[in-house]
């Protein structure tokens, strides 16, 4: 993985900075601020480069995800990155097409991946782009194809069917011991953009629903709040999705290791 080669300028744009907030102003994500100035990659995730072979000029880091990015050199003259899976190398070749070989990176419709084959980067609609499976380390697996419908199994242990015409990349992401990483001290987190996160029961009544009281006092509440006064736990968050009717079996509950 280079580190000192830096990203085509055609590939990158500048990231403008929110500090947490939305366009009236308002803080909506908190703990938000500073970090370094960063370059965005543009990436495809999609199908943009049907049917033309490319080259992988080199592997980057790349400070706006948890995985690494593979450089590609298109046959046609073009250069592009991609979401670089597990064991893509300098050097080799990827393609996106109907048939394409079953080689970590290549992107194919999932209709023609056989089961038990693990993918990521897959399209929620036939010839969009790739918008599940996209953190390092993680992979989906095809378990079925039925009824025009592909089952998979998702990082998270949810069976789903996706319709069979939409595409996936073959593989398991790279950097899988993203997870295990200790930023070790707190500047390594303000320089990510990441600002201190101060208990709610430190804090004023009109500051948070813990605030206030004497001393170190309770909460005094039946049910944990977010600081909008929103219960926090245990609250299904998703409600009437249209999209329900295609999950086959809830995730897990339980905690992974």
């Amino acid at each position: 993985m280079s580190k000192k080669n830096k990203p085509p300028k055609s590939l990158t744009v500048s990231l403008k900075k929110t500090g947490g907030r939305n366009s009236a102003g308002r803080v909506t994500t908190r703990h938000r601020g500073g970090g370094s100035r960063r370059l965005y990659r543009k990436v495809n995730f999609g199908q943009e480069k049907m049917d033309v072979k490319g080259k992988v000029e080199r592997i980057e880091y790349d400070p706006n995800r948890s995985a690494h990015l593979a450089l590609l050199s298109y046959q046609d003259g073009g250069k592009g990155y991609i979401l670089a899976p597990e064991g893509l190398k300098e050097g080799d070749e990827v393609i996106t097409s109907q048939n394409a070989p079953l080689k970590p990176g290549n992107r194919i419709p999932l209709k023609n991946i056989p089961v038990g084959t693990p993918v990521y980067n897959i399209s929620l609609y036939p010839d969009g782009p790739g918008k599940m499976v996209r953190a390092a380390g993680t992979s989906a697996t095809i378990l079925a194809h039925e009824g025009g419908y592909a089952q998979i199994r998702m990082p998270s242990r949810e069976i789903r069917k996706i319709n069979q015409d939409c595409f996936a990349s073959i593989g398991e992401l790279s950097n899988p011991e993203h997870r295990y990483k200790d930023l070790k001290k707190a500047g390594t987190a303000r320089r990510k953009g990441r600002r201190p996160v101060v208990r709610g029961s430190a804090m004023n009544p009109v500051d948070h629903p813990h605030g206030g009281g004497e001393g170190r006092a309770p909460i005094g509440m039946p049910h944990p709040k977010t600081p909008t006064g929103k219960i926090a736990r245990g609250v299904k968050t998703r409600r009437r999705k249209n999209t329900d009717k295609y999950i086959i079996k809830k995730r897990s509950k339980k905690k992974r290791k």
